[in-house]
């Protein structure tokens, strides 16, 4: 059976995350999640976007806002620890950049086509405090 496409749903149709459900979804690896065939999980939406954050590993505090507030749920964390960001569903919003609290930012937005290396390599210094 091929997958329906969006103009495909009943107006109103809700449309279920997880076929089953999940008891820890936090405690629960976005890989052992039982996606439903609907889900934006099990489709890349990644060609959406034009701008796309970048993680700098030296400045995070693992606060998990980017986590908690990111519509895309496209924070990767383990342990309550930030790894990394889940481009193939990151839709390159920005919101992970404006909740994180540290100074300079652990996230940044770049252009779609920038190097992640050569942009941690240029990341702001940190503000010392006095």
């Amino acid at each position: 059976m091929a997958k329906k496409g969006w103009d495909e749903f009943e107006i109103g149709a809700m449309l279920r995350s997880f076929d089953g459900s999940i008891d820890d979804i936090a405690g629960t690896p976005q890989m052992d999640r039982d996606y439903s065939e609907n889900s934006s999980y099990t489709a890349s939406v990644a060609d959406w976007r034009l701008i796309k954050p970048i993680f700098n590993k030296d400045y995070c505090i693992d606060c998990q806002f980017c986590w908690v507030y990111c519509p895309d749920v496209s924070i990767i964390a383990r342990d309550k620890k930030m790894i990394g960001i889940d481009m193939d569903h990151c839709k390159g919003c920005g919101i992970c950049v404006e909740v994180c609290p540290t100074n300079p930012k652990s996230l940044l937005m770049f252009p779609e086509q920038a190097d992640e290396e050569a942009e941690i390599a240029s990341w702001p210094a940190k503000n010392e405090e006095k």
